[in-house]
C-alpha cells in the first residue's frame, strides 16, 4: 500500500493526481485478476461445513453497524436540540447532521473493503484454506450490501436520483461483476467433483500469486488519489463503531454459535475492513457528503495497521 502511495506522489507531486495508474491497474485486477485468484483458491478446496455462515455474518454485521450509526445520528439530533432549546428557547434547530450527511455516515459504516484489502490481509493472517469464507463474505455480503441496500439508503438520503432504481443498479453491479462469475465457477466445478488437469490448474496458480500484492499496491494508488481531509471528529467516531465495536460484538457473539477458531478469525477481520472506495463512488454519485466518504476511507486504510493485531490477538 504504501508502495503505491509513495510512488504515484513522488512521480507526479502533491498536487492533483489523474487517475490512470490506478484505474488501468484497477480495471486489470477486476476483469482479470481477483476473479483468477478466486479460482485458483477454490481449485480443489473442500467448501462443505459451515462456509455458508460467512455471508450470513455479513449481513448480521451490516445491519448491526447500521443499528449503531443510526443510534449515535439520533444521540447527535438530540443533544443538537436540546442545546438549542436551551439557548434560545426553541426555533429552528440547523443541525449539522445533514441528510447528505447521514448518508455517507451511514454508508460507511455498512459497506467495508473486503475483497482487495480483505483478500491478501485473510490470505496473510489467515491462510489459503479459509479464503474460501472471506470470497463468500465479499461477494455475498458486502456487494450485495453495498450495491443493494447500500445504494437504496443512498438514493434516499442524497440530492441527486439515479435514472435507474436500486434493485436495477443491483441486478447491474451482479452480472457484471466477474468475481461473482468466477466464484460460481468455482462451486460448480466443486459440485461436479471436476479436477482440472495440472496443465491448466498449475498456471491458473502461477498467474494468481502476484494478485495480491498488486491489489495492496492499487490500494495506495488509490488513496494517493484523494483529497485533503475534513470531518475527522466524526470520521473517528464512524471508524470506532466500524472497525472496533461491530467486529467486538458480532465476533463474540459468534462464539455462542460454535463458530470459533480461524473461520471465526477471517470472519471478523473482514468486519473490521476499513470503508471500501465503493462508498466514495457512490457518495458522489448521489451527491452525498463526500468530505466525510474521502476522510472516513482515507483514515480507515492507515488505522488498519493499529487494529489488525488487537483482532488477532483476540480471535486467534
Amino acid at each position: 500500500v504504501g508502495y503505491g502511495y509513495r510512488w504515484l506522489r513522488s512521480r507526479l507531486g502533491w498536487s492533483a493526481m489523474p487517475p490512470q495508474p490506478s484505474k488501468y491497474l484497477g480495471l486489470f485486477l477486476y476483469w482479470f485478476g481477483v476473479p483468477l485468484l478466486i479460482l485458483a483458491s477454490l481449485i480443489g478446496r473442500d467448501l462443505s461445513g459451515g462456509v455458508l455462515v460467512a455471508p450470513i455474518t455479513a449481513w448480521v454485521a451490516l445491519l448491526v453497524g447500521a443499528a449503531f450509526a443510526w443510534i449515535w445520528i439520533d444521540l447527535g439530533m438530540t443533544d443538537e436540540r436540546l442545546k438549542t432549546y436551551s439557548l434560545s428557547g426553541g426555533g429552528v434547530v440547523e443541525s449539522a447532521w445533514t441528510k447528505r450527511t447521514q448518508g455517507s455516515f451511514l454508508l460507511a459504516m455498512m459497506v467495508g473493503n473486503t475483497g482487495y484489502m480483505g483478500y491478501p490481509v485473510i490470505l496473510t493472517l489467515v491462510g489459503q484454506d479459509y479464503f474460501a469464507w472471506a470470497v463468500f463474505y465479499d461477494l455475498l455480503g458486502s456487494t450485495l450490501g453495498a450495491y443493494g441496500l447500500g445504494v437504496a439508503l443512498a438514493s434516499y438520503y442524497g440530492d441527486l436520483q439515479s435514472e435507474r432504481p436500486w434493485y436495477s443498479n443491483l441486478l447491474r453491479a451482479l452480472l457484471r461483476n466477474p468475481a461473482l462469475w468466477s466464484l460460481l465457477l468455482g462451486l460448480t466445478l466443486g459440485a461436479l467433483r471436476v479436477t482440472l488437469p495440472t496443465e491448466v490448474a498449475t498456471p491458473i496458480r502461477a498467474i494468481a500469486a502476484p494478485i495480491v500484492p498488486l491489489s495492496l499496491v492499487m490500494i495506495g494508488l488509490q488513496l494517493s488519489q484523494l483529497p485533503s481531509l475534513r470531518r475527522i471528529g466524526r470520521s473517528l467516531t464512524c471508524l470506532t463503531i466500524k472497525m472496533l465495536l461491530v467486529p467486538l460484538v458480532v465476533g463474540t457473539a459468534l462464539m455462542f454459535f460454535n463458530i470459533t477458531g480461524p473461520s471465526r478469525l477471517a470472519m471478523v477481520l473482514q468486519m473490521a475492513m476499513p470503508p471500501a472506495f465503493a462508498t466514495l463512488v457512490i457518495a458522489q454519485a448521489y451527491d452525498l457528503d463526500q468530505e466525510l466518504a474521502v476522510t472516513t476511507l482515507a483514515l480507515g486504510s492507515a488505522g488498519l495497521l493499529v487494529t489488525l493485531p488487537i483482532w488477532i490477538w483476540l480471535f486467534s
